[in-house]
């Protein structure tokens, strides 16, 4: 993993993880130990969810520039379809507060989007591989080239 995709999962787990403190900490105190537990749950498997899809995406880049816009469309609905394969094998749980999670999820999906945007807008990353500045020069008029 290069430095600055390192530089821009740290930039987005962070922010996530505090969100999700947060989210627990005010699910145990509105909803009870089961709601901290789904608060905890809900933060984990949007941050897992979420790190899986940047950590494929930078690697896709890497490999497979050519494909790195289809593979962005296909990793949002696998990471949608994990989503929704959790939600329907726990929709009738009694082991967390369902509405903590579902709001820590939301909460902690809208946190990595939104560090995960600030990060590449801050990010100096080159779109043009500069050339040396010899091979830019036009050669003189009459030189054979």
């Amino acid at each position: 993993m290069q430095s600055n995709d390192a530089r821009t999962l740290l930039q987005c787990a962070v922010p996530t993880a505090v969100s999700g403190i947060i989210a627990v900490a005010a699910a145990l105190v509105l909803a009870g130990g089961k709601g901290g537990i789904g608060a905890a749950v809900g933060t984990l498997l949007a941050g897992g969810v979420m790190a899986m899809g940047l950590i494929v995406l930078q690697r896709t880049a890497k490999h497979l520039p050519h494909l790195f816009q289809s593979m962005g469309l296909v990793l949002f609905m696998t990471q949608f379809l994990l989503v929704a394969v959790f939600l329907a094998v726990f929709k009738h749980t009694t082991l967390f507060d369902t509405k903590a999670f579902a709001f820590a999820l939301l909460a902690a999906v809208l946190v990595w989007i939104a560090a995960q945007t600030r990060a590449h807008m801050k990010a100096k990353v080159l779109y043009v591989d500069p050339e040396s500045g010899d091979a830019q020069k036009p050669a003189p008029a009459g030189s054979p080239s």
